[in-house]
């Protein structure tokens, strides 16, 4: 929190003592002269139109997705202590991996 007031107040400081120099309306005719941004709707058409064909290539060598119906079948299957066992490890595993990362942060910045 304390690095983010400094760098406000160092933006601040930059922009109050920057010097004003007059171009004579450089900049402005410069930018007047800056080419159009053209649209590219026939890049953006072909990747809409790959994506939709990849989709339905994958969908299809997938026999229609049954291998997700399955999984959902084996899932509900399984007994709600092991769901819980696993959810339980799971959780575990990333608060040590989030807190590990943390503690390395804080180690380094005090040490930096």
């Amino acid at each position: 929190m304390d690095e983010h007031l400094q760098e406000d107040w160092l933006d601040a400081r930059l922009r109050d003592e920057a010097p004003y120099i007059d171009d004579a309306g450089f900049t402005a005719r410069v930018i007047q002269n800056l080419p159009t941004r053209r649209f590219r709707f026939f890049r953006e058409a072909i990747l809409l139109c790959m994506t939709l064909l990849a989709s339905a290539v994958t969908y299809t060598v997938s026999d229609g997705a049954h291998f997700l119906v399955a999984a959902v079948n084996r899932l509900a299957s399984m007994p709600l202590l092991f769901i819980c066992l696993v959810a339980i490890c799971c959780t575990t595993l990333i608060t040590a991996i989030a807190a590990g990362a943390a503690f390395s942060k804080a180690r380094g910045e005090s040490l930096g």
